[in-house]
């Protein structure tokens, strides 16, 4: 059972962090036809920024992949980068639908394959559209952040070079990016399942239990190791949404394949912390964001 002081610290948490009013961008692009394949651009606050003068910092939003979670609640994360001298790219991709099904309890977590098909195509159609959207972003430094599902997201769209040869998903080479910074990331969907994380939304995602075993090389970060790319995880100790046994479980298995994976686990902080501008957590991840992109 968890602890009733917990619940009470993640409920206040994350009624800070959701506090915050939406962050208008400064531009909008669609990379598809469907409403939710966007992508919203905030340009580097403050002094004035030369042409690809900034690095990028692709953002990828959690909630667990499900409808009713949009990018909107990460607005302010992406507006405080943008203040943090970063070009920001705060991503959209379709999502669960509100009413139950894959033999879910509720609402089901993304769509199988839709999800990674919107994630792989924002990815792929970026340098492009921030190429207009975004001058002063220097793609030469990009580095994709992700919170929750999103930090799923983030280090899949970073090792989809380790995707299997029919993936339609598969890179041939790594992607152009100098890292990924996953912020309290699913990113180890064995144990996600085995924590019941999300109320099994890993399983969700995949198209349910009876797609979870085929499905898992395909989209479960941890299956995708190594991937040579720099990968740092942020992740709270006191995280009772998304344990940091499934984080540490993620380092671990980079490190069996031969791979270092930074890990910074914070004491007091729980799962929204990383999110919220109001939070000393935000600024460890600008300047995780910021040993990576500089």
């Amino acid at each position: 059972m968890t602890d009733p002081a917990a619940v009470e610290r993640d409920a206040a948490e994350a009624a800070s962090a959701f506090s915050h009013p939406a962050v208008a961008p400064d531009a909008t692009a669609a990379y598809g036809e469907h409403p939710d394949q966007v992508v919203d651009f905030y340009a580097p606050r403050g002094e004035s920024q030369g042409p690809a003068s900034a690095p990028l910092v692709v953002v990828l939003h959690g909630g667990a992949w499900r409808a009713p979670y949009d990018r909107q609640h990460i607005t302010p994360l992406a507006d405080f980068l943008a203040r943090q001298g970063f070009a920001v790219a705060n991503v959209e991709y379709r999502r669960g639908s509100s009413v139950p099904h894959q033999s879910a309890d509720g609402p089901v977590a993304g769509r199988w394959p839709e999800t990674f098909d919107d994630v792989a195509a924002a990815l792929d159609a970026l340098p492009g559209l921030a190429a207009t959207a975004l001058p002063a972003a220097d793609l030469r430094r990009t580095v994709v952040t992700g919170h929750s599902a999103g930090g799923h997201l983030a280090l899949w769209s970073a090792a989809r070079h380790r995707l299997p040869d029919d993936s339609p998903w598969r890179l041939p080479s790594p992607p152009p990016l100098r890292g990924v910074v996953a912020l309290a990331p699913i990113a180890d969907f064995a144990v996600a399942e085995e924590l019941g994380v999300c109320g099994g939304a890993s399983a969700q995602l995949l198209g349910g239990t009876d797609h979870f075993a085929v499905r898992l090389p395909y989209a479960d970060p941890a299956s995708l190791l190594p991937t040579g790319i720099a990968t740092a995880v942020v992740h709270g100790r006191e995280d009772i949404v998304v344990p940091a046994r499934v984080a540490e479980s993620y380092v671990a298995a980079a490190a069996q394949a031969g791979e270092m994976v930074g890990l910074t686990l914070l004491d007091g902080v729980g799962h929204f912390p990383l999110i919220d501008p109001a939070a000393d957590a935000c600024a460890v991840v600008s300047e995780e964001i910021s040993q990576l992109a500089w």
